[in-house]
C-alpha cells in the first residue's frame, strides 16, 4: 500500500441503520462511498436483490451483508406504526443468503464478497456447528468462486473458541474497536488479530460515533486509529479500512469531515 493513497484502500457502510439517539438520515445508500471518495462499500442493513445492488452500480467495490439486518413493523410509545431492525443469524440462513449474493455477483460483477455482522451472533447460534463455517463459504462461491468472505471481529472477542472453526473459511477479517477508549491499544489489537487469524487481509473498522457512549467519537481518538492505518498500510500489515458509515455523516459532519479530510491528506 506505501505506493498508493489512503483512498484507494477505503470502504463505507452503505445502509440506513436504526440506533438510540440517531435520527433518519438524508445520506441514501451510495452517497457514503462519493463523499469519502473511496472504491468499497459494505451494502448492509437491506436485503441483497437486484434493485438495491442496482444503485451501487457506481462503486467499483461491493460486499453484501448475509447476518442479516432484518426491518419490521412495530409500534412507537405514541401507538404510531414505526419500523426497526432485528438480525438473523441462523447459520442456514446466512448460507442462504451466501448463496443469493454470489448468484448476484453474476449480474453485478462489482460484487467482490459477502459480509457477515457480527460474526458472533452466527458463530453462537443454537444451530452453529464446526462445519457452518465452510458451508456458508461452500454457498457464498457456489456460482462465483473469485468471492471472498468477510467477518466482523471485535476486539474483545479474541479469546472465543470458536474462531478455530472460523480461520479456514475466511477471506478477510473486519476488525473493530467497541469502545473508543480502548483505541489507544490499537497496536496491540491489530498484532493480537494476526495471531488469531494469521495470514489474514485486515481491514479496520472506523467509527464515526460511539455506540456504547451514544456519543460522536472523540477528533484525538480518531486522529490515533487513523495515524495507526495509515502507518500500516504502509507496513503491509493492514489491507485497508471500512467506515461505519454513510448513515451517519450528517448525524457527526464534524467527525466525518475529519475523517475525510485525513484520507486525502494522506
Amino acid at each position: 500500500m506505501s505506493a498508493g493513497s489512503m483512498a484507494e484502500a477505503g470502504w463505507v457502510w452503505e445502509g440506513i441503520g436504526f440506533d438510540p439517539g440517531v435520527e433518519p438520515t438524508v445520506y441514501g445508500v451510495g452517497e457514503g462511498a462519493t463523499y469519502f471518495g473511496v472504491p468499497g462499500a459494505n451494502f448492509i442493513f437491506h436485503p441483497n436483490n437486484e434493485v438495491n445492488f442496482a444503485k451501487l452500480s457506481h462503486v467499483p467495490k461491493v460486499t453484501g451483508d448475509i447476518s442479516k439486518w432484518i426491518w419490521y413493523e412495530t409500534r412507537a410509545e405514541t401507538d404510531r406504526f414505526t419500523f426497526a431492525q432485528g438480525r438473523k443469524d441462523d447459520p442456514q440462513f446466512v448460507a442462504d443468503e451466501a448463496e443469493e449474493v454470489g448468484r448476484l455477483s453474476l449480474q453485478f460483477p462489482n460484487i467482490v464478497g459477502a459480509f457477515i455482522d457480527d460474526t458472533h451472533g452466527v458463530a453462537a447460534h443454537e444451530n452453529a456447528t464446526p462445519d457452518a463455517p465452510a458451508k456458508i463459504k461452500q454457498a457464498l462461491r457456489r456460482h462465483n468462486p473469485d468471492l471472498d468472505l468477510w467477518i466482523v471481529v471485535y476486539t474483545h472477542e479474541f479469546e472465543n473458541e470458536y474462531w478455530q472453526d472460523w480461520v479456514d473459511a475466511v477471506d478477510v477479517i473486519n476488525l473493530w474497536v467497541w469502545e473508543y477508549q480502548n483505541l489507544v491499544n490499537i497496536e496491540e489489537y491489530i498484532e493480537g488479530c494476526r495471531q488469531v487469524f494469521p495470514d489474514k487481509p485486515i481491514v479496520m473498522g472506523i467509527y464515526i460515533r460511539d455506540y456504547p457512549s451514544r456519543s460522536p467519537v472523540p477528533l484525538d481518538f480518531l486522529e490515533i486509529e487513523l495515524n495507526a492505518i495509515r502507518k500500516h498500510l504502509d507496513t503491509g500489515i493492514l489491507a485497508g479500512y471500512n467506515i461505519l458509515g454513510n448513515c451517519l455523516i450528517d448525524q457527526h459532519p464534524e467527525q466525518a469531515e475529519f475523517i475525510r479530510d485525513f484520507i486525502h491528506s494522506h
